[in-house]
């Protein structure tokens, strides 16, 4: 392969990479209606072990007092809450916006019908949720 080959190959990939972390970025971002209703749902992983199943949940920024549901119904997560921009001060320019903000909802069904949260925390940016098997 030449030079310019592999030039032109690099840059074709760079360009394929850059549009998949585009569309993966536009995937949390559900519209629901007005555009007072909108709301975007965050990353989760799923684990289960023998004893339990654990989710985390991406949520940067996110405090626990913003948290406004965090309950299983039967055998769906649902977590719920807001992410507020966190701006350094009333004055700063906006020049960029990428993580997610607003109102968020994420509904997971989970591998069992019978757990409960047993366990919680909020850390890292990550909501860290132990459900009990039943």
């Amino acid at each position: 392969m030449s030079a310019r080959d592999l030039e032109n190959f690099m840059w074709g990939e760079a360009i394929r990479r850059l549009d998949r972390a585009d569309r993966i970025q536009r995937q949390f971002f559900r519209p629901a209606g007005n555009r007072a209703e909108r709301q975007w749902e965050p990353p989760v992983d799923v684990f289960e072990t023998r004893e339990a199943v654990y989710v985390t949940v991406a949520l940067p920024g996110v405090s626990s007092d913003a948290l406004t549901e965090l309950e299983v119904r039967g055998d769906t997560l649902i977590v719920a809450g807001e992410r507020r921009v966190p701006a350094p001060n009333a004055r700063a320019a906006l020049h960029r916006l990428e993580i997610p903000h607003g109102r968020f909802r994420r509904r997971v069904t989970l591998p069992h019908s019978r757990l409960a949260i047993s366990g919680h925390e909020l850390r890292d940016g990550c909501l860290y949720l132990t459900l009990r098997k039943h």
